[in-house]
């Protein structure tokens, strides 16, 4: 049987719905303001019932969010989870809208652990070569 693709088209239709919410400033929550605060991917199991929703956030002096900031903003979306739920519904005609769980996305966190990482081998190879 085939594989079908419909669950990653809901799965970017929940992620454009959301972040347009984020933009337009439909989610009032004060928290939502800790950092810029962005929707990085979802992923929707098979059979539709969940939807993986990935959260990125930065600060805006460029600097990583707190882990406290990071629990606030989960909980907010795990507040606005119904509202968010409700405008899905509204804008994407599926019989069962799935349920959101709201994860953070490290990946963006692990790259610029592995850019200090390299960028301090680099120093230390040009420091060696000098020595030499």
């Amino acid at each position: 049987m085939g594989k079908s693709h419909r669950p990653e088209r809901l799965a970017e239709e929940i992620r454009k719905i959301i972040s347009e919410m984020l933009v337009r400033g439909d989610l009032k929550d004060p928290r939502f303001s800790a950092g810029m605060t962005g929707i990085s991917g979802v992923d929707v199991t098979r059979d539709g019932s969940y939807a993986y929703v990935y959260i990125t956030c930065l600060s805006y002096s460029g600097k990583t969010v707190s882990e406290d900031d990071k629990k606030d903003i989960l909980a907010a979306f795990e507040r606005s989870q119904g509202y968010i739920r409700s405008v899905i519904g509204k804008a994407v005609k599926v019989r069962y809208v799935p349920v959101l769980v709201f994860r953070f996305d490290e990946s963006f966190e692990y790259g610029e652990k592995m850019d200090r990482i390299l960028d301090e081998i680099k120093r230390n190879d040009e420091q060696v070569e000098r020595d030499n």
